[in-house]
Parts: structure tokens; C-alpha cells; sequence
């Protein structure tokens, strides 16, 4: 006759699913025997002169890349903390100097910027296309020192940009832009071709001008002023599009922007007239002053607290 062995006790019985538990949830990853260290976090900042911060002082870089060292990058950095920053932003930049060296615009040269990304990168902001297009070329044909006359396209009788520009019933920056627009969805693949780990952020322009301008604070026609920002607007839009598409986070600077123009007074403006007010730290004209670059970065840190679409479709 065999005896049953005696019951065991009951906190032993505790104990050893206790450590049945624990060996479990360690392997499914859920226990909390040791902290894993925090990830290297690399960043890189691409992009034209609406990102180096073209003239504001102090420059990192003036001759080459007209870089500033307050640049939304710079500014970003200090709030992320990164283990490492390579800012490659330079003014003059198109998107092909991201691929090719680009002469500097005093003298130098500046290496390709797609020569910044590494596979260890975890952030790329890119703010690009403005010249491919020729936005600021564009704005500066728009000039115009005269009044409006009503017979605008008389020479040197107020001519209008916007007609010379869509003469014949032919939108030509319109079509340019549509048709750069395939451009940002190769640069964000190519960016991802070479940091595929990174979120990419690609930064729109801001708003450059009010509602049928502000003649003659700001020499442009009420109708061409309206013309340039619905450019801009289109380029921004276009690029929207094609960050939804490839994956990448669409940065919205021209909401943000709307009451900060050229239009407004010293201490309110983001973007410098044709005339600059150095006040305002900003030499370069048409271009962000240095609120102006400050102000995307609280726009930058939402868009890192959100879940990217690169994040949803994995």
C-alpha cells in the first residue's frame, strides 16, 4: 500500500508560481528584470535656405551655405538632445545638391546632403523645393515700385506678374510645380533608402504674404501678392500629398504662420520684406527672420509626439 505523499505547503506552492510567472513574462518581454538602454538617437536636418536661416545671425556657416547657428535644427536639437546632429542645410539648396556637391554661394563647396544620412539616423527634417521651382525668384519679379494703374500690363505702368506669368491662359508655375511634385516622394525614398529607421519630416514653407498684400510696405500688387501665396500654397500642398503617400510626417508651417508675414510690423513678422528691419534678425529678404525659424520648432516637437504614417503601416 503506497502512502500519499504529504500536501505541500502552501507558500511554496506560491513561490514556484511566482517564478513560473516571472520566467514568462521575461521572455514574452513583459517583465522588468533589467532596463534596456535608451536608443542612440541621430539627427539630420536637409534643406534649403527657409532651414540653414539664410543671413540670421550668428552664422555657423556664412560663405559657403550661409548657415545659421539658430536655425530650426540647432534650436530642435537642444530641446531632443540628440547623441548626434549633422546639420546640412544650405541655402541656394534644389533637390538635386542632395544627391551631387553644391558650389558654396560666396565660395567652398558643400558635400552632397544625402551624404549626412547614415543607417543609424532617427530623424531627418527636410525643407525643400522652393528653388527647384523658383519660388523667390518668382516673389522678386513681383516687385513692383509703381502703383496699380488699372492698365497693368502697359510697361512700367504697374505690370502685372500674375498676367505675364499665366499669358495665354497657361499657368507656368503652376505646371512646374505639379510637375516637380513626383520629387519629394524620391527624396523621401531616398532618404529611407539610406536611413531606414529614420521618421522624416518634411517641413512645409510658411506664409509669406496677406491677403491681397500690403502695397506699398511690401511693393507687390494686390493680385500678384495673392498669386505668389497661392504658389507657395500649391507647393505645400503638393508636398502634403506626396508625404502622405510615401510614408513621412507633413509639417504644417503656413497655418501657424497666417498674422506673421512680411506684411506685419517689427516684432510680429516670421518673414522679412524687400527691405529687411534688421531688428528683427533677419538680413535676408523674402526669407525667415529669426522668430521666424524659432517659431517651427514647437511645430516639429507635435509632430514627434504623434504616431508617424511609416509607424502605422509597419
Amino acid at each position: 500500500m503506497t502512502v500519499p505523499a504529504p500536501p505541500r505547503p502552501r507558500r511554496a506552492r506560491l513561490a514556484r508560481a511566482a517564478a513560473v510567472t516571472g520566467t514568462a513574462l521575461a521572455m514574452i518581454g513583459l517583465g522588468t528584470p533589467a532596463t534596456a538602454a535608451p536608443a542612440r538617437q541621430v539627427y539630420v536636418a536637409m534643406g534649403d535656405s527657409f532651414a540653414a536661416g539664410a543671413l540670421v545671425l550668428p552664422q555657423s556657416d556664412l560663405f559657403t551655405c550661409a548657415r545659421s547657428a539658430v536655425d530650426y535644427a540647432q534650436l530642435l536639437s537642444k530641446k531632443i538632445k540628440p547623441a548626434a546632429t549633422r546639420d546640412v542645410t544650405c541655402s541656394s539648396a534644389t533637390t538635386e545638391d542632395f544627391g551631387k556637391p553644391q558650389p558654396g554661394n560666396v565660395f567652398g563647396t558643400a558635400k552632397p546632403q544625402y551624404d549626412a544620412l547614415s543607417r543609424d539616423t532617427t530623424l531627418v527634417t527636410v525643407q525643400i523645393g522652393g528653388n527647384d521651382i523658383g519660388l523667390v525668384g518668382l516673389a522678386t519679379s513681383c516687385v513692383n515700385l509703381l502703383p496699380q494703374t488699372g492698365i497693368i500690363d502697359a510697361p512700367l505702368l504697374g505690370k502685372s506678374c500674375k498676367a505675364t506669368s499665366t499669358e495665354g491662359g497657361v499657368d507656368r508655375y503652376a505646371r512646374r510645380i505639379d510637375a516637380f511634385a513626383p520629387t519629394y516622394g524620391t527624396v523621401i525614398e531616398q532618404i529611407r533608402h539610406r536611413a531606414p529607421k529614420a521618421r522624416i519630416l518634411m517641413v512645409g514653407y510658411p506664409t509669406g504674404i496677406q491677403p491681397g498684400g500690403c502695397w506699398p510696405f511690401v511693393p507687390v500688387l494686390p493680385q500678384d501678392a495673392d498669386y505668389v501665396q497661392g504658389n507657395i500654397d500649391r507647393l505645400n500642398t503638393r508636398m502634403a500629398e506626396q508625404a502622405a503617400r510615401h510614408g513621412a510626417t507633413y509639417v504644417d508651417i503656413r497655418t501657424p504662420s497666417i498674422g506673421h508675414d512680411a506684411c506685419q510690423g517689427i516684432g510680429t513678422k516670421w518673414i522679412e520684406g524687400v527691405l529687411p528691419t534688421v531688428i528683427d534678425n533677419g538680413i535676408a529678404p523674402l526669407h525667415p527672420n529669426a522668430a521666424g525659424l524659432a517659431a517651427v520648432v514647437p511645430r516639429l516637437e507635435a509632430a514627434l509626439r504623434t504616431p508617424s504614417l511609416q509607424d502605422s503601416r509597419a
